[in-house]
């Protein structure tokens, strides 16, 4: 017989008992386990498991995206009677383009390859509400991206629309409507009353405000204080200003009546310029106007000097389509470096947004000589030592991540279901501990699970380990800890070194690629112990220097490679306020001398 496709978790209720494809290892165990373990089950080898594959795509992936951006930009320009250069559209949606790029590509590649590799009977396609499939914003595309149900309408687009394979339609049961804009009000009288102060405030520093004061958002600083400071040095009555959640519009399908132009190079660039009008978020079409009327309104400078954000500019449409407006008119934007991976992994499509789209680009200390508009400046959102002597504590400390079970955007890292082998490689670490340091082990999960059953899969493996949910202080746990254990690169490391926790990192170099100017810092790092390519080895390195972890980490060999780490990757600055002012003035300054 021949196998039927499954794509999502959400065909296989309507499967028979017959052989099955599955697109993804995580599909087949999020599917009932009660039918596909009866079933003749086959699961397709995932793409991107070729990691040299990865990067070619990931090359390709960001010359289409450029090719797409600017085509689509003058669409826009065109159907909003416009002229916005490509830096505006750059800004407002480019972190859409990118993503959605990306994630169709993905999933076109898995189907066919599905088709190419076997001979398929049919699948399912789920039809009815589809407008809730199409996001209303960055920030509900965000959301949308790891449920079932829209990867379930993407795969079916690319079914119908550019394969012969046969589907079979059948009603979508609806489960994203109205509700999923509402967020939940917890009450808290403190928090309440400093609302409230803040608000009086606000509207009292606005009276005194100037059109062309600085503007901060989001900025990643330790505290408002410091951001005060700062507004002081440039002359100006500190102001405190907030997001603003984007107007809402609805899909309206006389307004996608369109291609996106451009010459298509492929049968797959077809399909993401045909998809781009189906997918496009409706506040950059449909909402277009009223959020220009929006942002008209807002009690923002209307000419500032400068603007600063350090993760305002991805999800937050209003402050990009204000932000956008205002570079057009010559104000410099200064992005500040928000997390770790930045200037260490191999590729990351966020920091090339980033960089593109900024006037200064204020790194955690590392630099690039191919890109002048980075600023080394040091770790913006500083952690300090948290006082306890960790060599007398008794508990150590893993944190875990996840990741969404279908790709999203890309940078160097496990993708979809390499997940389930980083799990297996936490597991393997566990099995490689004393049992005195076992009992002495906390996993931290990671806040959001996407489906994966962390906690379940914990406790199948090991039945009395310690967890934590990821959702409390990670501080508490820190403060009881000897030692911390890092298993993938990104901003947790960065912080234990600078919080002076003595800290092991670990991960399969396979799925966290380096780029080359990291790797002899990392080189280092492995030579004295801190650094490991294996859970295994990791796990000996604890079990040896458990009972004077003090003397390891304090000695002469490890302090001299961390400061030198810590130097081009998590810098502490004295100085930080006058390190951002330096380069805020300088951004400052280009505007006037260039007009």
């Amino acid at each position: 017989m021949k196998p039927f496709l499954i794509t999502t978790a959400l065909e296989e209720t309507w499967c028979d008992d017959g052989p099955v494809l599955f697109l993804g290892e995580w599909c087949r165990l999020y599917s009932r386990k009660e039918l596909w373990s009866k079933m003749d089950a086959d699961v397709l080898p995932y793409h991107w498991d070729d990691r040299i594959k990865l990067h070619t795509d990931y090359k390709y992936l960001q010359g289409l995206y450029e090719r797409l951006l600017l085509d689509l930009g003058g669409q826009l320009n065109k159907i909003h009677n416009v002229d916005h250069s490509l830096r505006f559209w750059r800004i407002l949606i480019g972190p859409w383009l990118g993503y959605f790029t990306q994630v169709l590509f993905d999933r076109w590649t898995s189907i066919h390859q599905a088709i190419s590799l076997y001979e398929l009977s049919e699948t399912i396609v789920l039809t009815g509400n589809d407008d809730a499939l199409v996001p209303k914003d960055m920030c509900d595309f965000s959301n949308l991206y790891v449920e079932d149900e829209w990867n379930h309408h993407i795969y079916s687009s690319i079914l119908l629309g550019f394969t012969s394979m046969r589907c079979t339609m059948k009603m979508r049961h609806n489960k994203r409507g109205s509700e999923y804009l509402k967020t939940a009000v917890t009450s808290n009288s403190k928090k309440n009353m400093k609302r409230m102060l803040l608000t009086v405030y606000t509207r009292a520093a606005r009276i005194l405000g100037n059109d062309n004061d600085v503007f901060f958002l989001n900025t990643y600083l330790p505290t408002f204080r410091d951001e005060m400071k700062l507004q002081l040095r440039f002359g100006q009555v500190p102001q405190r200003w907030q997001s603003v959640p984007a107007a809402q519009a609805a899909v309206d399908r006389s307004q996608r009546q369109w291609l996106t132009p451009g010459e298509s190079h492929s049968d797959f660039e077809a399909c993401v310029r045909a998809l781009i009008v189906q997918q496009i978020p409706t506040i950059y079409l449909e909402g277009y106007d009223r959020l220009v009327n929006q942002i008209a309104d807002l009690p923002w400078p209307k000419d500032p000097k400068v603007i600063l954000t350090s993760n305002s500019y991805s999800t937050d449409d209003t402050f990009k389509a204000w932000a956008a407006e205002k570079v057009e008119q010559g104000a410099p934007l200064v992005i500040g470096q928000h997390g770790g991976l930045y200037g260490v992994g191999r590729w990351l499509f966020q920091e090339e947004h980033e960089v593109s789209i900024s006037d200064r680009y204020m790194s955690w200390g590392w630099s690039d000589l191919a890109e002048p508009k980075v600023k080394p400046v040091g770790q913006l959102q500083a952690q300090q030592p948290l006082g306890v002597r960790h060599d007398v504590q008794t508990g150590v400390l893993l944190v875990t991540c996840t990741m969404p079970r279908q790709s999203y955007h890309m940078y160097s890292a496990m993708v979809s279901s390499q997940w389930l082998d980083y799990f297996n490689d936490q597991c393997a670490f566990i099995q490689n501990l004393p049992a005195a340091i076992y009992r002495s082990m906390t996993v931290r999960l990671y806040s959001k699970d996407y489906g994966w059953d962390q906690a379940a899969r914990w406790h199948d493996r090991f039945p009395d380990l310690k967890l934590d949910s990821g959702c409390d202080d990670i501080k508490d746990i820190l403060r009881k800890s000897r030692l911390f254990i890092s298993t993938y690169n990104a901003t947790t490391f960065l912080e234990s070194f600078t919080m002076n926790v003595p800290t092991i990192i670990y991960w399969n170099p396979n799925h966290w690629e380096l780029r080359g100017s990291a790797i002899p810092f990392f080189e280092d790092l492995k030579r004295v112990g801190i650094f490991h390519e294996t859970p295994e080895s990791a796990a000996r390195h604890v079990t040896v220097i458990w009972d004077d972890v003090d003397a390891w980490w304090s000695s002469v060999a490890v302090r001299e490679v961390l400061e030198v780490f810590k130097e081009c990757y998590c810098r502490l600055p004295e100085d930080l306020l006058c390190q951002v002012e330096v380069v805020l003035r300088d951004a400052v300054e280009n505007r006037v001398t260039n007009g």
